[in-house]
Parts: C-alpha cells; sequence; structure tokens
C-alpha cells in the first residue's frame, strides 16, 4: 500500500528533508499590506523576521483554502492509494478543519491527523509517518503510532513579548497583560489544543533553566529521547543551549529547528522552545 503524507508549512520540516522522504507541503501565508508571501515557499524565517523590521504593523496570518487542499489530494490521487494529512492544532487554526473538507471532496481515502500542537512537535509527527510510509505500513498503523507519540510528546516555549499572542487572539489579554506588567516570562504550552500558560518564570535564563528540569525528569526514565531546540531568529542562543544540553543528556537526540513567518507571528521574535518524544 502506498500512502502519501501531507502537512502544512508550520512543521517547518527542512526542503531537503520533505524531499528525502517525500513529504508533501501545503503552505500558510503571511499578509504584509497588500503583499501575501506562502512561507517556506516565498519567504523563509529569516526574510520574514528583516520585513517584520520594515513595517510599523504585524503581518496577519491565513491558512490554506479548500480548494488548495484538493488540487493537492487531486494531484495524489494517481500515485497513492491513500493520504495521512498531519496539521498544526485545530485550536489555533482552521488548517485541519480544511483537510477534513477536502478529503470528503476527492476520490481516494484522506486520513486528517490533528497534532494538537505546531512547528517541530508536528514535525516529529510527520517524519514518523513519512518513514512509515516509506516502510508501505497501512494508514492506520500509521495512525496509532502517532497516537503512541502523543502520550510521550512534550513542548514547552517562552516569548520575549505576548502581545503578540494577545493580538493574534492566541492568548487572553488577561494574561497577556499581566505578562508584560510584571515583566514575567510565561512558560507556554498547549492544553487541549490551545496555548496557556504552564508556569510564570521571571527571566528568560530561568525559563531555559525551568524546560531543561522538564527535560530531565523524563530523562531519568533512562528511556532515549528525540529532541528540538526551535528558535525565532536566534541561531546562536540556540546552538549554544544545544551544545550544553547535549554535553548533560548523551541519550537525548538534539536537533535544532525554528519558528517561521507564520507562527513567529504570533510569538515574536526572541522567542524560543524545545519539544521532545520517545522515539
Amino acid at each position: 500500500m502506498k500512502t502519501a503524507i501531507v502537512t502544512d508549512s508550520t512543521a517547518y520540516i527542512p526542503k531537503e528533508v520533505r524531499e528525502s522522504l517525500h513529504i508533501h507541503m501545503i503552505p500558510l501565508s503571511v499578509t504584509f499590506g497588500n503583499e501575501t508571501y506562502r512561507e517556506e515557499v516565498d519567504l523563509n524565517a529569516e526574510q520574514f523576521f528583516a520585513e517584520v523590521r520594515q513595517h510599523k504593523h504585524l503581518p496577519t496570518t491565513s491558512q490554506p483554502s479548500t480548494g488548495a487542499f484538493v488540487e493537492l489530494f487531486e494531484s495524489l490521487r494517481n500515485e497513492y492509494d491513500a493520504i495521512i494529512s498531519i496539521h498544526l492544532s485545530s485550536g489555533i487554526s482552521g488548517t485541519y478543519q480544511g483537510a477534513v473538507t477536502a478529503g470528503t471532496m476527492v476520490d481516494i481515502p484522506v486520513y486528517p491527523y490533528d497534532s494538537e500542537i505546531s512547528c517541530m512537535a508536528q514535525g516529529f509527527y510527520v517524519i514518523e509517518a513519512a518513514q512509515m510510509a516509506l516502510d508501505g505500513k497501512r494508514p492506520e498503523a500509521i495512525i496509532a503510532r502517532l497516537e503512541e507519540m502523543k502520550q510521550s510528546l512534550r513542548a514547552y516555549f517562552m516569548v520575549d513579548d505576548l502581545i503578540h499572542l494577545q493580538r493574534g487572539g492566541r492568548l487572553s489579554g488577561a494574561q497577556a497583560f499581566i505578562g508584560s506588567l510584571l515583566q514575567v516570562k510565561p512558560l507556554l504550552h498547549f492544553e487541549n489544543k490551545v496555548i496557556v500558560p504552564f508556569e510564570k518564570v521571571r527571566t528568560r535564563k530561568k525559563a531555559m533553566k525551568r524546560i531543561e528540569e522538564l527535560l530531565a525528569e523524563d530523562v531519568a526514565l533512562g528511556i532515549p529521547l528525540r529532541a528540538a531546540i526551535i528558535h525565532a531568529n536566534r541561531r546562536k542562543e540556540a546552538e549554544a543551549w544545544k551544545q550544553e544540553l547535549s554535553a548533560l543528556y548523551p541519550n537525548v537526540d538534539f536537533t535544532i529547528s525554528y519558528f517561521g513567518p507564520v507562527i513567529g507571528t504570533h510569538l515574536g521574535e526572541g522567542a524560543l522552545g524545545m519539544t521532545w518524544y520517545r522515539p
């Protein structure tokens, strides 16, 4: 059985990885004024943060149209027997619902999957699914593995300024106001598909330390982990943290990923986080 793996651009999987694993990507978009860019196609993360500094107002973001999904699914129909379409949390975007709707409009079985998260945490699901698909595993077996992964997957992140999340409606105004007033750097995570504060931490350094403590709790179980440090235009900081953590936790396979244009719009430059799961 030949299963196509589809995801959206917010998984932020490098192009060479997508190509090597035959992952099909549908982009979300950001709009500055009258100009709309498809992330990971017309605009990368570095270009995006440079563009933000040139504009007075934050860009807006938009999900792929149902028609774009239908077009992609139809193009895969002749080569594949089924499609698994893995997307960012339905609690912060209608992208997953777009895949659900499009799946009812095409003549190929489509299995939409709500990652209930985003960025490389979502990417981990996609890469795992793609590797299983290349091994000829059936869609049901792949979905079952993704559900198993969901039990061990963790992700925590912090932002330099909560105002982006507040403006984008991804965090309540009261929480954003309290955070900025007290100069708190709250640790955030996804709970029930939406972004909520996990703990209040006063400084960036303490927030990073707290994420490390949460990682150490899972490391202490003695099971190898796969992790990604995710940054919003803070590559050097991410690399330094990876070097430090790799020395401390040799049974964790660390990589570096990034917050791209769409998620970067809501988190702002300087955001930093980590995700991990049991492979």
